[in-house]
């Protein structure tokens, strides 16, 4: 079954949905997640995606007191409350994109995250792999209506079952993932995406953290109806999720790859093409 996310619809047969996810790599600053936007649009992405948190909720305030030096304090707390983005940027965001005709959504990793994004009318939500299993969560998201996008890393095939249970699988795209950041490629493990594509009867694709991108092309060849790739403009700033990104160039050869790869597998059927038939006569012996 496919599934339809901003006007676009995913799965057999639909060019590949390609995400473009700055997720934290904006630092806090709304200008460095516009020029990253910029870039998303200049690739040819057909959405960028950010991660939306309430900070007091998704960690214990042991956590948040936790030391931990970075540009913005000496406390993980600091980190984490300067990464995220407020009602206000989310209206320049959202505001942007629109102008930008290119669509954007989140991974909220709780509840009143998923409300505060529903104010926006997002196209989806995406269940990062980290809440794969908080089933309250998961409840909270579907009851939107909207699309649910299911990142599967550090999962095991059983979780990734009970996951969908619990969601359903009308309206979802599930997306095979290596956690690990970058992820090495003998951690990839691209021959799930048919695997789960076969379990389960819905658009599956393929969320890569790996610092290539001859790994997101072959995901395409094995079926991925979505790839979703992380975006920086340079993978040497400060941040967790940098060097596990795609430079600009790197987004540019992907989508242009992607969409050679879409051409050149054709639709299946055996045929002969005119353009061969003056070789074909040139070349084969007579009666043959």
């Amino acid at each position: 079954m496919n599934v339809t996310i901003a006007g676009r619809m995913i799965g057999a047969q639909q060019p590949c949905y390609v995400v473009a996810e700055i997720g934290i790599n904006h630092n806090g600053d709304l200008n460095l997640a516009k020029r990253l936007i910029d870039v998303a649009v200049s690739s040819g992405c057909n959405a960028v995606k950010f991660q939306k948190r309430t900070v007091n909720v998704v960690y214990t305030a042991a956590e948040l007191e936790r030391p931990r030096e970075s540009p913005f304090g000496e406390t993980n707390g600091d980190l984490k409350r300067k990464l995220e983005f407020g009602e206000d940027q989310y209206r320049e965001i959202d505001a942007y994109c629109r102008e930008e005709a290119i669509a954007w959504f989140a991974s909220p990793w709780d509840e009143a995250s998923v409300d505060f994004l529903e104010q926006f009318d997002v196209p989806c939500h995406k269940v990062a792999s980290a809440s794969l299993t908080d089933d309250k969560l998961l409840r909270h998201m579907r009851a939107t209506g909207k699309p649910i996008v299911l990142s599967t890393g550090m999962s095991t095939m059983a979780q990734v079952d009970h996951a969908v249970e619990v969601l359903g699988r009308q309206n979802l795209v599930i997306l095979h993932a290596t956690s690990t950041y970058p992820a090495g490629y003998d951690e990839l493990n691209l021959k799930v995406i048919p695997v789960l594509a076969q379990r389960f009867k819905v658009p599956v694709g393929y969320s890569g953290h790996e610092t290539g991108i001859s790994s997101s092309v072959a995901a395409v060849v094995l079926g991925a109806s979505m790839i979703e790739r992380h975006l920086t403009l340079d993978r040497a700033m400060w941040g967790s999720d940098q060097a596990a990104s795609l430079e600009p160039n790197g987004m540019q050869r992907l989508l242009r790859d992607i969409r050679l790869v879409e051409i050149a597998l054709g639709d299946g059927q055996k045929r002969l093409l005119d353009r061969e038939k003056p070789i074909m006569e040139k070349l084969r012996r007579v009666g043959l």
